[in-house]
């Protein structure tokens, strides 16, 4: 009953119920079948809302003061799942790490938001030498989410930055899984990497980069999120390029948290190697991204703005581009078109791909993107100034 009332405050909420069930039985969330919610319990709007978060996303946006509150107890509850701190820590004479916007104050022998960083007898460490990383070798052209503007997936950059006159087949990009992160997404579709050990053993950037082989013309860092071990993943980079002197694209597709000196660092690697920079632009407003994500998108977006000065310095191929998962009763139009205006106002060449929902993790009751959503998110963003607009994983439209 404490947990119930610590987690969910408002009792007409039905995830009080649902939490009381996780806490008395551990049963898994996913292990059970629930009823779509139409209707949302604060404004009344008819509308699907997922039991994770228990509101619609205008209420969050509108009512910040109000809702928000009870959401992040809920992270809080799901993060100790998994022995992460609740909130990003700001412990009195902790070390302040600098990896990342939560800018964590980790104390004595405690964590970081991302569970990566630690306070070691007053060091910070954790995400340079070793990580909790895995990999595998993916055939190309590959469902990335810049593959309709690379030059694995397309006929740009050969014969510089491409080995063949069209999109890669014969080819692999070694995928590069990082089992951390900066963020708590609710609709990660990645989510099992939080049942990972970050104490035991890990790869060093020295094994990461002999993993690549022959037949590999990228290497793209996602997660997770490439973040909590950026070093490593730099490192790994240099190496591997160091060992095979010929076409090797690094890629990042991250959530653009990482602090000023790692996205330079990251713009420097991926011109010099021919790479992409993806850009999951997750939320507009930042009490949105906040009840999804548990942290804030001010950063992200700061970072985003940055990189846009610097996409006229390859001109063969894009850069830098954007992607938003559109989920029904959060991500919608409005949040899109805000986004779409953002990005146009920097530069509106810049590709933009809408993503479809698939019912995943925590917004698992949620329905999948439907088609009518994706088209109207579609429109928005092209009259808000965008002319590289795409619908992406349209398998998934309901």
């Amino acid at each position: 009953m404490v947990m119930s009332r610590i987690l969910c405050q408002q009792q007409k909420w039905s995830n009080t119920f649902l939490v009381r069930i996780k806490v008395y039985f551990s049963i898994h969330f996913s292990v059970i079948e629930y009823v779509l919610m139409t209707t949302c319990p604060v404004c009344g709007r008819e509308i699907a809302v997922s039991r994770a978060i228990g509101v619609c996303g205008d209420c969050i946006r509108t009512r910040p003061d109000e809702v928000l509150p009870d959401v992040l107890k809920c992270h809080a509850f799901y993060r100790s799942e998994h022995g992460l701190p609740p909130e990003v820590p700001h412990d009195e004479g902790g070390l302040l790490c600098r990896f990342c916007a939560n800018a964590c104050e980790i104390g004595e022998g405690e964590r970081g938001f991302c569970g990566v960083r630690r306070n070691l007898e007053g060091k910070l460490v954790g995400g340079i030498q070793e990580a909790s990383v895995n990999w595998y070798h993916d055939p190309l052209p590959t469902n990335c989410v810049a593959d309709w503007v690379c030059p694995a997936g397309t006929d740009v950059g050969y014969p510089d930055w491409s080995y063949t006159k069209g999109p890669e087949k014969g080819y692999t990009n070694l995928a590069v899984f990082y089992r951390a992160c900066t963020f708590h997404c609710l609709n990660c579709q990645n989510w099992h990497f939080r049942d990972t050990d970050l104490d035991a053993p890990g790869a060093t950037p020295e094994d990461l980069a002999k993993a690549v082989n022959e037949r590999d013309s990228c290497i793209c860092y996602f997660g997770g999120d490439p973040t909590p071990f950026f070093p490593h993943s730099l490192r790994a980079a240099r190496l591997a390029r160091h060992a095979n002197k010929r076409i090797l694209r690094i890629c990042y597709e991250t959530n653009g948290s990482m602090q000023r000196p790692f996205i330079k660092a990251m713009l420097k690697s991926a011109l010099e190697s021919g790479g992409i920079i993806k850009f999951d632009l997750k939320a507009y407003d930042e009490n949105l991204h906040r009840a999804m994500t548990g942290a804030s998108n001010r950063q992200t977006l700061n970072n985003f703005a940055w990189l846009a000065m610097h996409v006229k310095e390859r001109k063969e191929y894009p850069l830098l581009i954007a992607s938003t998962l559109l989920i029904p009763g959060l991500i919608d139009e409005r949040e899109v078109w805000n986004l779409s205006g953002t990005i146009a106002g920097l530069n509106p060449d810049i590709p933009y791909a809408l993503l479809a929902f698939h019912p995943e993790s925590r917004l698992h009751d949620l329905p999948a993107t439907s088609r009518e959503l994706a088209e109207a998110c579609l429109v928005a963003a092209i009259k808000a100034g965008l002319r590289n607009v795409r619908l992406g994983n349209i398998h998934l439209l309901s």
